[in-house]
């Protein structure tokens, strides 16, 4: 499987990222070429390969109109006095000469920004507007990475965890904390952490690219590498300021988990069904139970759990709360899988998701199972006929 994996350990901007892809790319001055013509004068894109403590890799930066703003000023105040709407943003974006899904890739990145701005500010969408200069830059950032993973066509996106930094930023409403509240509300449900450098790591334009793009954060799969690529950022940290992506074939996953599990002899099958649901909820991999004998002879379950080790005290919790359990055992191991995504079809018998399957040298998939339902009930089939149906249109 096709996959670029993004080191994080630095952080991300929109010209880290974009700089990091643009070197896995088998043409950049081609790349570079086409985006100039595309983006039509509004945004021009310079790339600068450079050394940085002994490495070497690429800055790139977006000429707006003959000035240069780089991502990491994009909350700071400007001189400039023009503002740019969601919508005229939309607009723009809607007139580039871009293939569809690049548009539409652009435009959803886009829409994170705003709906984080629009809840931190208190406004509405429509209300929400941006300094110029920063949006331009901030533009060009995002279409250049849509249009980078559009040509680079990763079948999955893993990532480390972000660092976003710590300490305060200094922004147009003055100074905030570091992750700045727009980023914070960009970064909510992926796991991030503040490192050890102190200032803004993170931006959202960054935030909003690796949230849209990334299928899985964790630490770097079992990857043949084809390319690495680095994207320098602008700041000082006294270490290596780089995106770092690598692309290439993912063969298999190995990943460590937590197996937790109780013996429990005293709650109904109904009660046992909620405690699974619970746990479930609470960010479990699989959850099941067993028949087993306890002392006295008598009938009981084993229920188990798997986890990752961020989820561990969450489901401990689930567990001592849903369940009568005085105690819970906990086993450490690795864990080998196939990687695994999805994709929804549109087929004659309507949308259908399908859920796939690879590595070790095997492929498989399975449709998922209420949309066959669906189809059955619909069409007034049996669900092998729907089943037998759907593949031969998958198969297609």
């Amino acid at each position: 499987m096709r996959a670029i994996y993004l080191d994080l350990s630095m952080g991300a901007a929109g010209d880290m990222l974009s700089a990091a892809l643009l070197e896995l790319h088998p043409e950049p001055q081609r790349f570079i070429d086409e985006f100039n013509t595309a983006l039509a004068g509004k945004v021009r894109l310079i790339a600068e390969r450079q050394s940085k403590q002994g490495i070497m890799g690429l800055h790139v930066a977006m000429d707006i109109g003959g000035e240069v703003e780089g991502e990491e000023h994009e909350h700071h105040e400007h001189h400039h006095h023009e503002y740019a709407s969601v919508s005229k943003i939309y607009g723009i974006i809607d007139a580039l000469p871009l293939p569809e899904k690049v548009r539409e890739d652009a435009k959803a990145v886009y829409a994170m920004i705003a709906e984080a701005e629009s809840a931190v500010h208190g406004q509405s969408m429509e209300q929400i507007h941006f300094h110029e200069l920063g949006t331009m830059d901030a533009l060009g950032d995002v279409v250049c990475v849509c249009m980078l993973m559009n040509e680079l066509s990763p079948e999955r996106v893993f990532a480390s965890p972000m660092t976003v930094g710590s300490g305060t930023v200094k922004c147009a409403h003055g100074i905030l904390p570091v992750p700045a509240p727009a980023t914070e509300r960009i970064l909510r449900g992926i796991p991030y952490q503040a490192g050890e450098c102190k200032g803004e790591m993170c931006t959202p334009t960054g935030a909003a690219l690796v949230k849209y793009y990334v299928n899985q954060f964790c630490a770097m799969p079992v990857m043949r590498v084809e390319g690495c690529g680095y994207g320098f950022g602008t700041k000082d940290f006294g270490r290596l300021n780089a995106v770092r992506a690598m692309l290439g074939e993912v063969e298999n996953q190995q990943e460590t988990v937590i197996e937790l599990r109780c013996n429990i002899d005293d709650m109904s099958g109904e009660d046992l069904g909620y405690a699974l649901e619970r746990l479930l909820d609470a960010g479990a991999l699989d959850t099941w139970t067993q028949a087993i004998g306890m002392k006295k002879n008598r009938p009981a379950v084993m229920l188990c759990c798997l986890c990752h080790e961020e989820q561990r005290e969450a489901l401990l919790r689930s567990l001592f709360v849903n369940t009568t359990t005085l105690g819970v055992r906990e086993e450490t191991m690795n864990r080998h899988s196939l990687v695994r995504h999805s994709e929804t079809l549109d087929t004659p018998l309507g949308a259908v998701r399908v859920k796939r399957a690879e590595g070790f040298g095997v492929s498989r998939h399975k449709i998922e199972f209420d949309d066959l339902a669906a189809i059955a009930r619909r069409e007034g089939i049996s669900l092998r006929e729907a089943r037998e149906r759907a593949e031969k249109l998958i198969e297609k």
